[in-house]
């Protein structure tokens, strides 16, 4: 099991490994900075897609599709992102900018 991160912590390092991959990204909404859960909104040439960040069964860090394995359009990636907070108010919400819908970032998907 890899030691969990603070969240705010793993928010910088993101942020930092997007603008080196020249697929800038922004905090949409600050969470919780020790226990936040994280969103990851990827707003892409054919649609956006939003990483959930959870664990596998051994506890590793990994990240699901929140909003299905297709590209959807933005108002509905836009209305999880919505329906999530609703539900988590020490969620983080970050926003990057790849054409490709590939995280900017190291990501393990389920």
């Amino acid at each position: 099991m890899e030691p969990k991160l603070k969240a705010g912590l793993w928010t910088r390092m993101a942020l930092r490994m997007a603008d080196l991959s020249g697929r800038p990204g922004m905090v949409l909404r600050r969470g919780d900075d020790d226990a936040g859960g994280i969103l990851c909104l990827l707003r892409g040439r054919d649609g956006c897609t939003v990483l959930t960040q959870t664990r596998d069964p051994d506890g590793n860090l990994a990240w699901m599709r929140g909003t299905g394995p297709a590209p959807v359009p933005e108002a509905e990636a836009d209305a999880y992102v919505q329906r999530q907070v609703d539900r988590d108010p020490d969620l983080w919400v970050l926003e990057f900018d790849t054409p490709d819908l590939r995280p900017p970032f190291e990501a393990r998907l389920l």
